[in-house]
């Protein structure tokens, strides 16, 4: 896959990881779009390692979408988790 559809998929896979986790973020959708671009690919490396598949099999496989939303949400936690107590008056 090209990079085009990997920016496309972590945009997607963004979305769909907010739509999961609803609630306020300390960042706005570009975070969040950029949080679904290094979730996808953070997903396919997991994929790989932990379970000895390659997840990045193409654009509609059902396996590249699974790892890209599971990565978005892990980054999507992390990022709650590390900003979160940051609030200003």
């Amino acid at each position: 896959m090209g990079i085009i559809a990997w920016i496309l998929i972590g945009l997607l896979a963004g979305i769909i990881a907010k739509a999961l986790m609803p609630g306020k973020d300390p960042g706005g959708i570009i975070i969040t779009m950029l949080i679904g671009i290094a979730g996808g690919l953070l997903g396919g490396w997991l994929g790989k390692v932990i379970f000895g598949v390659d997840s990045i099999d193409g654009f509609f496989d059902l396996s590249t979408w699974i790892a890209a939303i599971v990565g978005s949400l892990i980054l999507l936690l992390l990022y709650r988790v590390i900003t979160g107590n940051r609030r200003h008056a």
